[in-house]
């Protein structure tokens, strides 16, 4: 699960680090995020064949777009649905028919510096487990802010394109982007936080991953050895709120409630 994450680096910096030779208009105003969201907009790096003033196509280039976080398939009767599917589990993606259409044909980067995880700590009155502890007690969950060393992280993810039937075919909102981020089991440095991890791959498998002559099934195996040298800091619970942001959401919780707690899975 990838519920949260932190995107902040500036649309010049990530077309720096990322190869980018074209900045869509509304990514490049995009503004910083360090409580990213289901549902949210999220930039995202693609390699399309550009399109020409009279309605052609030319060279693929690879650039950064828009699009809202959770994928909506082109067969979804509404946009709701997508709130449901902000992750893609790497083991199914060649069973799931909403996720096997994109993964042989819009594959995507979702540029970020890191994400957040939240650690189930023991019940009150027993063992972690479920969401409630005994006599009703909440289990208290112990944010982590996982994030390399140093630069950003690119999470796999896979792209769609839904069209509003309501809107009239010249209306240029009638087209929905967007967009699920790939997930794997956790290395075994974080499985003690968690039991799954966004995919984020190395550099070396970018060009692979973005190239539209790529199929799904090399693409699959693209995601089997992800980046897995993650940083794993313990926060306060102002990031539990979407609606706080900002760099003190990085700040490290000087009391952890699982302070005492082991750290292997």
């Amino acid at each position: 699960m990838c519920g949260r994450f932190a995107s902040f680096r500036s649309a010049q910096d990530l077309a720096d680090d990322l190869a980018v030779a074209d900045v869509a208009h509304d990514a490049g105003l995009l503004a910083p995020s360090w409580n990213v969201a289901p549902t949210d907009a999220v930039r995202i790096v693609v390699e399309r064949p550009a399109r020409l003033p009279g309605g052609g196509h030319g060279a693929i280039t690879r650039s950064l777009q828009l699009a809202r976080w959770g994928l909506v398939p082109s067969w979804a009767k509404d946009p709701g649905v997508g709130a449901r599917m902000i992750n893609a589990r790497s083991e199914t993606l060649l069973d799931k028919p909403a996720f096997a259409r994109p993964l042989g044909a819009r594959r995507c980067l979702v540029p970020a510096e890191g994400y957040y995880e939240w650690r189930r700590l023991p019940a009150p009155d027993g063992p972690a487990g479920g969401d409630r502890g005994g006599r009703g007690a909440t289990v208290p969950k112990q944010p982590y802010w996982i994030h390399p060393a140093q630069g950003g992280l690119a999470f796999a993810g896979l792209y769609e394109f839904w069209r509003d039937p309501a809107r009239a075919a010249d209306d240029p909102a009638r087209w929905l982007v967007s967009t699920t981020i790939i997930t794997t089991a956790a290395a075994h440095g974080l499985a003690h936080v968690h039991d799954r991890m966004p995919v984020a791959l190395p550099p070396a498998a970018w060009d692979a991953w973005l190239d539209p002559a790529v199929g799904a099934q090399e693409a699959a195996i693209l995601v089997a050895e992800p980046v897995r040298e993650l940083a794993l800091t313990p926060v306060t619970t102002r990031v539990n709120a979407v609606r706080n942001d900002g760099p003190r959401l990085l700040e490290p919780d000087p009391e952890p409630l699982d302070a005492g707690l082991p750290t292997a899975p």
